[in-house]
């Protein structure tokens, strides 16, 4: 394995016009793919039918590092690992409708906590079994768990231990 393995994807969001009364609009991700350039590079509206629009942004890198082992290890651990996206609503105009740009794509639980705790929006989407596998063996290299340690109550330990 190399140091550091990548893929690349295209994350497709879903506008949606006035799904209930109190929003003008609803932004989703729809998906996560794996981009193998057949994409292209710039980004594209798919359809668009006045009701409800889908965008796909291609040529998003996300990559593994040694340190966010961690991070990769808690996703596959959840039960139903997932990409994690997150995503801003563009400036528009004043009769522009929005649009939601997605800014990064990772596969690290401890990656997605920090940027939800910087206020940032972060969906996600299931990881593909294939990404899964792929995850699942770098992680098995590169992560070892710490040895959990008892700590023994400070009312048993002798008054100059404490």
């Amino acid at each position: 394995m190399t140091d550091r393995p990548s893929l690349r994807v295209a994350v497709q969001i879903d506008r949606q016009r006035q799904p209930n009364r109190w929003e003008d609009w609803r932004f989703a991700i729809a998906q996560v793919l794996i981009d193998e350039g057949q994409f292209g590079t710039t980004p594209r509206l798919l359809r668009d039918d006045g009701t409800t629009a889908s965008f796909l942004h291609p040529g998003f890198e996300v990559s593994l590092h040694r340190d966010e082992a961690e991070g990769y290890d808690l996703n596959l651990g959840s039960g139903s690992p997932v990409w994690f996206v997150m995503w801003r609503i563009g400036e528009t105009g004043a009769t522009d409708p929005p649009v939601a740009t997605p800014e990064r794509v990772t596969v690290s639980y401890h990656e997605a906590g920090r940027l939800l705790d910087a206020q940032e929006r972060v969906d996600n989407r299931p990881l593909p079994p294939e990404v899964c596998a792929w995850l699942q063996a770098y992680t098995d290299e590169h992560y070892r768990p710490e040895v959990k340690q008892r700590r023994r109550p400070a009312s048993f330990r002798a008054p100059e231990d404490r």
